[in-house]
């Protein structure tokens, strides 16, 4: 027995546009979009009557894969919960990337919050934080050479 790899992680939204838009001004690229519902759904789920609308987003490469997920039945009757760095349970989505400061700075001028300035961690990455829609954080690394 081996794992490969992790092949996608999903993210549930409330505002798929704005939370696809994010991720396209990030540079990811949408791989696909398709709608599910029925029997099948809501048993892998473990849901009634689930239907969902998806966008499939990746790198250009495609190695890395983002399923956005809207919940059309049943709804979530909380809302979005906001969170803390500290709360326990999944918290942000890493990507190594090239440039981060134009990254950040393309990131900054679409209005997407940052939570800190880009920090230098040892003499091995660039870091930094940001927030987009729907609490949705991503940690940005450069590496540096």
């Amino acid at each position: 027995m081996k794992i490969k790899k992790i092949d996608h992680m999903g993210v549930i939204v409330n505002d798929i546009s704005a939370a696809k838009e994010f991720f396209l001004d990030f540079g990811l690229e949408v791989k696909g979009e398709w709608e599910m519902e029925g029997e099948l759904m809501g048993y892998a789920v473990g849901l009634n009557d689930a239907k969902v609308t998806c966008v499939g987003l990746g790198t250009p490469d495609g190695e890395t894969w983002i399923e956005l997920i809207k919940f059309i039945t049943p709804p979530d009757e909380k809302g979005v919960q906001q969170t803390f760095a500290n709360t326990l349970g999944i918290r942000h989505i890493a990507f190594t990337v090239e440039d981060i400061e134009a990254i950040v700075a393309k990131l900054k001028k679409k209005g997407t919050k940052i939570f800190s300035e880009i920090q230098q961690y040892e003499e091995s990455y660039k870091l930094c934080y940001v927030r987009g829609p729907e609490g949705i954080i991503l940690e940005l690394a450069e590496e540096i050479k």
